[in-house]
């Protein structure tokens, strides 16, 4: 047995909690262990915080700019979406946004080796999962005294499998996934 859903949530703060919510409440009904459950819901919240802030064109959360430089509210940049896929072994989460998208994946290694010290050749890249070749990670840890900046990498620590990248076209994905772990009597249990 298999369960999947996606949803389509307007760039707005109140969508972050109703996606976290809405997977909570699947993996509590499949059965799903409280730990791999909250792992899960931490790394949505922070690709779905992510989608609000930086998924759509310039300007406020949840409104594009139009041709003539107005702001109207709505549209494709004022969504995202979050898809959802739980089988007998893991789940598989995807949020997809209509925004400008990962910078390349040249800008990310230049970016990442500024900060972690690399020659360029041992650098991660967007398409590399979590714990990728030689540890290869995309993001990296933030200074414990920024702002901002940490989404990308709790994704990557409470997650499996993660991967960073753009939707043909414009707009920017997130996915990721982790090996479920069970309670006793589950509905999905592996058989």
């Amino acid at each position: 047995m298999s369960m999947w859903w996606s949803l389509h949530l307007r760039r707005e703060a109140a969508s972050v909690p109703l996606a976290r919510r809405f997977l909570l409440g699947t993996m509590e009904t499949a059965g799903v262990d409280p730990d791999i459950s909250y792992d899960l819901s931490v790394a949505l919240s922070e690709a779905c915080a992510n989608a609000v802030e930086h998924g759509g064109a310039q300007g406020e959360a949840g409104t594009s700019l139009t041709s003539t430089g107005g702001r109207q509210s709505g549209g494709a940049c004022g969504q995202y979406r979050v898809t959802a896929y739980l089988d007998g072994e893991k789940c598989r989460i995807e949020v997809a946004d209509s925004g400008p998208g990962f910078p390349s994946r040249r800008a990310l290694r230049t970016a990442a080796q500024a900060s972690a010290g690399c020659p360029p050749e041992q650098q991660p890249s967007a398409s590399h999962p979590a714990g990728g070749p030689a540890g290869a990670r995309t993001a990296k840890r933030p200074a414990d005294t920024a702002e901002s900046g940490r989404g990308l990498w709790l994704i990557e620590e409470l997650a499996d499998h993660v991967h960073f990248g753009n939707r043909p076209g414009r707009g920017a994905v997130v996915s990721f996934d982790k090996v479920l772990k069970w309670r006793e009597g589950a509905l999905l249990m592996v058989s």
